[in-house]
């Protein structure tokens, strides 16, 4: 199980999935103790403190199974993931492409520096809102065609313009994923 962070973000984050109702059915089969809570069709993924090789899978899976659920609204809750590398990044995008052909809209909470910097340099900011707390990625339920300006978070370094090329561009030939 994961410790809950003691910091605001962490704080925020923790109280607002203990204000959410009931877990969802994907919460059922939940085997690594993360939480996974729905309001409606809208759930939220608390993820892991670390999104590396050794649980890349599992994330991946998790994160599918919910839009496989029929969630409308995918949070996933990153405040206490404080590490992720290629491998983490890859379950998101997984899910991101799950999710875009689902119908089910993405949204990530972001607030580790190191998280930030590793999806930016992705081009995660460019597909999937990206918000600096809980409470503001919830808020942001049902606003149509909302995308968050993305700031960079505190400490990390800034955003490249939009001119240059992201790895997220169709290209002529389709991006392969490993599992």
């Amino acid at each position: 199980m994961y410790q809950s962070s003691d910091t605001l973000a962490g704080q925020a984050s923790t109280a607002a999935v203990a204000a959410m109702p009931d877990p969802c059915p994907a919460a059922a089969v939940d085997k690594d103790g993360s939480p996974v809570r729905c309001t409606g069709r809208q759930a939220i993924v608390t993820l892991p403190q670390h999104m590396d090789e050794s649980n890349a899978g599992q994330i991946r899976e998790k994160l599918l199974l919910v839009i496989n659920c029929g969630a409308t609204e995918l949070i996933a809750d990153l405040t206490q993931t404080d590490s992720c590398d290629h491998m983490g990044a890859d379950a998101v995008a997984y899910a991101y492409q799950r999710a875009a052909a689902a119908g089910t809209q993405l949204r990530l909470v972001v607030t580790a520096p190191a998280v930030h910097r590793v999806l930016t340099l992705n081009g995660f900011d460019r597909l999937i809102p990206m918000y600096p707390s809980l409470a503001a990625a919830v808020n942001a339920a049902g606003a149509p065609g909302h995308a968050p300006h993305n700031p960079p978070v505190v400490g990390s370094s800034p955003t490249r313009p939009t001119s240059h090329a992201s790895p997220w561009q169709p290209r002529d030939d389709p991006p392969v994923f490993c599992d």
